[in-house]
């Protein structure tokens, strides 16, 4: 049984892919979405097909997330946050707010938004949901070098930001379950979107080519995990602070099980966010 119909239903990188696809399938079945987006264009296209809310964010601008969290905390309340947003680059770049472009989107901006709305979180016993990948498998996190100073790479950075989510996912729960806050990352599979069009190189041409296309998965297939969980009632329906793949928990990299990596993650993003 489905209860995305009594829910408020907010999703970020909901313009195209993964987050476009749970945004259309919620709102067919009765939720209210909020469908956030960076690109203008794309966002109002989604919303208005699906007479959602809407709001324009780019996460590469820690500006815009305290903007779009000051829009969120009007709402009445929030049942789910879908942390959809994230990326992988081309090129290491260093944003204005000083962090490094895939670590700040990926994680760090997901990070501060789910902070500055946490007490209408905790209010509406929400469900906080981080779209992770199981390349966070390849993620390794040293608290030394976080932003990846030394040994950048695009898929580097990209596999650290998905263990980001994951650990992300942990220390939520662990400090936020006995509030009402319940959490989960999930791997939305080789999906065949935008993805690739900002990262370069074999990558960008794999994701834009006839044979990428035959062997990923549609958006909407791999949205399924994320409508799944954002439909679902946990603890009743599914276990929180865990990784899922195809609606099955996962174990995850073993750094997320690591209690002292999760609270010395966890402790370092507050302090950056809070400068």
């Amino acid at each position: 049984m489905s209860d995305a119909t009594t829910k408020t239903i907010v999703i970020t990188g909901a313009s195209a892919g993964v987050g476009a696809a749970a945004a259309r399938r919620l709102a067919a079945e009765g939720a209210k979405v909020v469908v956030v987006g960076r690109d203008p264009r794309r966002t109002n296209e989604v919303a208005d097909a699906i007479g959602a809310d809407r709001h324009i964010a780019d996460f590469a601008k820690l500006s815009d997330v305290h903007a779009l969290a000051d829009e969120l905390n009007k709402l009445d309340r929030i049942d789910v946050l879908a942390n959809n947003a994230g990326g992988i680059f081309a090129e290491r770049l260093i944003t204005e707010d000083g962090f490094e472009r895939s670590f700040q989107v990926n994680h760090l901006a997901g990070f501060l938004l789910t902070r500055l709305v946490q007490p209408k979180l905790i209010a509406s016993g929400a469900s906080v949901i981080q779209t992770s990948s199981m390349a966070h498998y390849r993620g390794h996190i040293d608290l030394a070098d976080l932003q990846l100073e030394k040994g950048w790479s695009p898929w580097k950075a990209y596999a650290d930001g998905k263990l980001m989510n994951v650990l992300f996912t942990r220390g939520l729960h662990k400090r936020h379950v006995l509030d009402g806050i319940y959490a989960a990352a999930f791997h939305p599979g080789v999906v065949a979107s935008n993805f690739g069009s900002t990262a370069g190189g074999v990558t960008k041409w794999f994701y834009a080519s006839a044979l990428g296309k035959r062997v990923m998965i549609s958006p909407e297939q791999g949205a399924d995990t994320l409508v799944w969980l954002a439909q679902r009632t946990p603890p009743r329906d599914w276990a929180s602070g865990e990784f899922y793949d195809k609606r099955a928990v996962r174990r995850p990299n073993k750094q997320a099980l690591d209690a002292g990596l999760v609270d010395a993650f966890w402790t370092r993003s507050v302090r950056l966010i809070e400068g």
